[in-house]
């Protein structure tokens, strides 16, 4: 395409520019000049086979072409409102850009949303708020058997590899962490320079291909792993089993996007799409995830490890609860993400249609453990499309501890939703891998953005808190949370997401409805 519009152009200047370098030249070269390019194009538009379009329309046709490759920033620029923007709606996107650049975030006149719309949501005040410092909304990662336990912000950097983005995006987001103090997931790329440069807080995520502690045959490698765990710079270890924008399917990394350098990195050929398995090598069962676990707890030097996952089946999230209660082991963190999450590559499928919504995911998550008596001893974290402080809220009332994120802190960077992430494309050098650029995106500059934009969100965060009553995002529940169902109804969170006591799943009497069925099916030693 831009081959396409380059012609175009080129055809239109040129002339202009011998026009004025001569004007000596007889009429009858200024008018081959002029419409010679056009004719040739024409007579290759008649004559490939590949584009009807073009076939019938010679040159006119191009226009077409131009204007498909330009209608998501048509549709962005001219046609959408504040509120109706997909999947980031502007209103957002805005609020991000001015925290991130320290700007005026306020609005004027009035709300724009609808309150009286089914589906909005709000918190209730309370008479006398509290003053909550920001500087100690944090939380401890790290359960009885964690030797090195980690504090953590309640907004972090969710996981995006180096490969789907720049070596200066991941510089910049790093740069950002470490003046800030907040953690920086590697996603499953492995850990590299870039994250290194600045010194910021890493969750080393770990997927099912392995990259950074793989053996020749892409298993895991204990010693690689050692290697690279047992460095100051690494906080906590995340296995990622799924993700939530292509549950079920490994990650994919576009040939397009792949460099010699990536390829090094993660121990692949070149020239192909890098496609993860969609399942663990290492583990084939809830109980040999737990072991897992352990493994690497202590390789790591007793680090905080977890796991991360969009729910799926729910009698197999069971099954690791109840092998949970079977061996005594828990991992020291769950990291939850929804089918709403965010992926630089993923089949329409996928995103679409695979995958449980976060909301739904994170209720039951949290509940599933509460149900066999471990909530206390593991942090849930919130993955999925939090921009505000009010989605942090809400993420807390289902159950979430802390909350991690990926398109905010992309446009914090610059991003502005071209959604060109899997071509190679990025018009902002945040996720792409062309040299040019991404060395136009300056990662002392964006790294402060990312700070800005961190530091204004707990702030905020802070302030919602104390509106709530409550110290921390952990102390949030379901009663904080309203919806309005309908012209006429009013629910709150603890009415549409119920929080059951401890140990319910041991229960007969208390077993909610639909619960029993899932935990028989459940087991620890299979899927």
């Amino acid at each position: 395409m831009t081959v396409r519009i380059s012609f175009l152009i080129s055809g239109a200047l040129l002339p202009l520019a011998i026009l004025l370098i001569s004007k000596l030249w007889p009429p009858v070269l200024w008018f081959w000049l002029l419409v010679g390019p056009y004719i040739l194009l024409g007579l290759y538009d008649i004559f490939q086979t590949r584009r009807t379009i073009l076939r019938i329309y010679p040159v006119i046709g191009h226009i077409r072409y131009l204007f498909e490759y330009i209608r998501p920033e048509i549709q962005q620029y001219f046609v959408e409102s504040d509120l109706n923007g997909k999947p980031i709606a502007r209103e957002f996107r805005s609020l991000v850009y001015q925290r991130a650049k320290k700007q005026t975030d306020t609005r004027p006149f009035g709300t724009i949303i609808d309150t009286y719309k089914n589906g909005y949501e709000w918190i209730n005040h309370c008479m006398q708020p509290l003053h909550v410092d920001p500087d100690k909304v944090r939380t401890d990662f790290g359960n009885h058997n964690c030797e090195t336990p980690y504090s953590a912000s309640p907004l972090n950097i969710s996981a995006m590899s180096y490969g789907a983005l720049s070596q200066n995006a991941i510089k910049a987001l790093n740069r950002g962490a470490k003046l800030g103090g907040f953690s920086h997931n590697t996603g499953e790329g492995g850990i590299t320079s870039y994250h290194r440069e600045h010194g910021g807080d890493l969750v080393w995520q770990i997927g099912t291909g392995y990259f950074g502690c793989r053996d020749e045959d892409g298993f895991f490698s204990s010693e690689k792993f050692r290697e690279n765990a047992t460095e100051d710079q690494v906080k906590m270890i995340e296995i990622k089993i799924s993700q939530g924008a292509k549950p079920g399917h490994g990650g994919i990394l576009p040939a397009a996007k792949l460099t010699e350098e990536i390829a090094n990195i993660r121990q692949v050929p070149m020239g192909q799409d890098v496609i993860s398995p969609s399942f663990h090598s290492a583990f084939s069962n809830p109980e040999e995830l737990l072991q897992f676990i352990v493994q690497l707890r202590q390789l790591s030097g007793g680090k905080p490890v977890g796991f991360k996952l969009c729910l799926g089946r729910k009698s197999e999230f069971l099954g690791i609860c109840k092998a949970m209660k079977e061996t005594d082991i828990t991992p020291d963190f769950i990291t939850v993400d929804g089918g709403e999450g965010g992926t630089g590559a993923a089949q329409i499928e996928f995103t679409n249609s695979v995958g449980t919504p976060l909301r739904e995911g994170l209720h039951f998550i949290h509940n599933a453990v509460q149900g066999v008596g471990m909530r206390d001893r593991l942090n849930i974290i919130a993955a999925g499309k939090s921009l505000s402080a009010y989605h942090m809220i809400r993420m807390g009332a289902l159950g979430a501890d802390t909350v991690n994120s990926a398109r905010g802190m992309m446009f914090s960077l610059g991003c502005i939703q071209a959604r060109h992430c899997n071509t190679d494309n990025c018009p902002t050098g945040i996720a792409t891998q062309n040299p040019f650029r991404y060395s136009m995106l300056d990662v002392t500059d964006k790294g402060v953005r990312v700070f800005n934009y961190h530091c204004a969100m707990v702030n905020a965060l802070a302030e919602l808190l104390g509106q709530l009553g409550v110290n921390s995002l952990t102390d949030v529940k379901p009663m904080h949370v309203n919806r309005r169902i309908n012209n006429e109804t009013v629910k709150t969170y603890e009415e549409i997401y119920p929080d059951y006591e401890s140990g319910f799943l041991f229960n007969d009497a208390t077993i909610p409805n639909g619960w029993q069925k899932e935990w028989d099916r459940s087991a620890v030693n299979h899927w």
